[in-house]
């Protein structure tokens, strides 16, 4: 059913104002209204859902009840115990009680939101990113909504955001699914994989239905929540500033069809407006150089509107120059590519600008992008041989196929020699065969004793499971060889404004803003430099949106 615009008058008042439609904000808004409270959503785009329908759609959330159903053992403690050595201490953001409150309140998060209607399943075991450390999980704490029927959200279908590319089209049921797909060509369950989501893809086109799933299935999940409960939406509508009256955030003004219109807010305002992924400004005032909005996979509106706001009005800030980084590639049309499988599997290696490997590459991007900032120029090569391109695809190139634009724009580098393909990258030919040459002993050995390549489970879980004896190590001998740039993107910031365990900003001094409250990316993240597993992003940021509703809802009197 097809709303009203609610801000038609120059001026209305709402229980609480969540800027922002994306993980956070919707799982703020979607409580608030549980709760008894009349939300508002505002958000500058057209549609719904934020940067989350790029993403898995994926929670990671320690003792949830769908582990539990699918008889997965887990418990609070290990999941904290787990927090606490990965993360370590950042200071007041990573702080125990903001830990704590995450990891208690997430399954009190998902127990809702399945009375709420929305659907999950446990992923298929994917571990933890540092399972060996203590709590960590090897069978992993991820769970993904299930496939969703846009025709089900009638006039709001088209509300979602699209995805683009093929592949975000198919209909995936688990993140092993997902990670799978890439060895199609090469292991059982990677045609396993493949037969499943294409058989289950077609059915559903047969059937005639709109079928979403990863990230756009949790957006239309939510957005179904939304509507049953009766949230009301603004969309095309701006965040300018926050008003503050006797001390405390009152309401916000924000711009909508070129007008001016005040939003006052009973109870308090919720920002959940993303971060500052593409504000090339910000980027060269906090993070470490070169960073650009270039190479981000965020959408176009992640440019910091809540932070400034907040700033404005004296809210503190943390983990400002951190981002969650991950390596990419820039393709002929300037569009960007996420490396992962790619940089994973097999007869691959990363070198920096010394021609030198630098990293386990298996990581987590994360973990990755930190150690290209590591280096004196960020940007790295990828080094493959033949068999890794004749074994995986790259990006969207099917095993053994690559665009001719690729080759005629610079964009894949070829060559028959290791120190041929050293000249075209710029790097020292004598550095890259001995760096290819050590590599090669350490794969042969199977043991990669330099950076620790396939000894932790996570590695072993993203690599190529029909190669033997090791999924992730293999010398690089065939030419020709091929090489791709790659640089540090993100798939969002780290840094935002600081908050306390009930998700309240806080201010430069130390004490709490009446009545203002931030999650998702606006907020810096209780993950702090780390990333503990897949969906941790999304988690975090629905959770804490979750305990900022909480406790809008008790905010009976001025100061509470």
């Amino acid at each position: 059913m097809e709303q009203e615009h609610p801000l038609a008058e120059r001026e209305i008042t709402v229980d609480v104002a969540v800027v922002g439609s994306g993980a956070s904000g919707l799982s703020a808004a979607v409580r608030a209204r549980a709760l008894g409270l009349d939300p508002l959503v505002i958000d500058i785009a057209d549609r719904f859902g934020g940067t989350v329908p790029l993403s898995s759609g994926a929670l990671w959330v320690p003792d949830n009840p769908v582990m539990r159903a699918a008889g997965v053992t887990d418990s609070a403690e290990a999941g904290l115990r787990y927090l606490e050595a990965c993360v370590g201490d950042e200071g007041p953001v990573t702080s125990r009680k903001r830990k704590a409150a995450f990891v208690h309140e997430g399954p009190r998060l998902v127990e809702f939101l399945m009375k709420q209607g929305v659907d999950f399943q446990y992923s298929d075991p994917y571990p933890d990113y540092f399972p060996e450390l203590p709590g960590g999980h090897e069978r992993g704490r991820i769970i993904l909504p299930r496939p969703f029927d846009l025709r089900r959200l009638g006039s709001w279908s088209g509300r979602v955001a699209t995805v683009p590319g093929f592949t975000m089209k198919l209909l995936v049921n688990s993140v092993r699914e997902a990670m799978d797909l890439p060895f199609a060509a090469v292991a059982p369950q990677g045609r396993r994989a493949l037969a499943s989501v294409l058989s289950r893809t077609l059915w559903s086109r047969a059937r005639g239905r709109s079928e979403v799933s990863l990230g756009q299935a949790l957006v239309a999940h939510m957005l179904l929540a939304a509507q049953h409960l009766g949230v009301r939406f603004a969309p095309r509508t701006a965040l300018r500033d926050l008003i503050v009256e006797n001390g405390e955030v009152a309401g916000v003004t924000v711009s909508a069809g070129g007008l001016s219109r005040t939003i006052r807010a009973r109870r308090g305002v919720i920002l959940a407006a993303g971060g500052f992924a593409r504000n090339d400004e910000m980027r060269k005032r906090y993070h470490p150089q070169p960073s650009s909005a270039r190479w981000t996979t965020v959408g176009p509106h992640d440019v910091g509107d809540g932070i400034r706001a907040a700033v404005g009005v004296g809210a503190a800030t943390a983990l400002m120059d951190e981002a969650v980084w991950t390596p990419v590639s820039v393709l002929p049309d300037g569009s960007v590519a996420g490396t992962v499988w790619e940089r994973e599997t097999p007869y691959c290696i990363m070198v920096n600008g010394d021609g030198d490997r630098f990293c386990n590459e298996s990581a987590n991007y994360m973990e990755i992008g930190q150690k290209m900032y590591e280096q004196d120029n960020a940007s790295c090569w990828l080094i493959m041989d033949n068999r890794h391109r004749r074994r995986y695809p790259y990006g969207d190139a099917l095993p053994g196929r690559t665009p001719k634009e690729w080759l005629r724009s610079g964009y894949l580098r070829k060559a028959d020699s290791l120190e041929e393909l050293a000249r075209l990258c710029g790097l020292p030919p004598e550095r890259l065969r001995a760096t290819v040459e050590r590599f090669n002993k350490l794969a042969d050995a199977g043991f990669d004793k330099d950076f620790g390549r396939a000894r932790s489970a996570y590695d072993r879980a993203g690599g190529d499971q029909g190669h033997r004896p090791d999924p992730n190590l293999g010398a690089l001998r065939k030419a020709p060889f091929y090489a791709v740039e790659q640089f540090p993107g993100d798939t969002g910031t780290c840094g935002g404004l600081l908050t306390d365990e009930h998700a309240r900003v806080v201010s430069e001094d130390g004490s709490v803003i009446g009545g203002l409250y931030a999650a998702g990316s606006t907020a810096a993240r209780v993950t702090g430099r780390a990333y503990p597993g897949g969906g941790a992003s999304l988690a975090t940021a629905m959770v804490f949106g979750f305990i900022a509703a909480n406790h809008v809802a008790d905010r009976v009197t001025a100061g509470r």
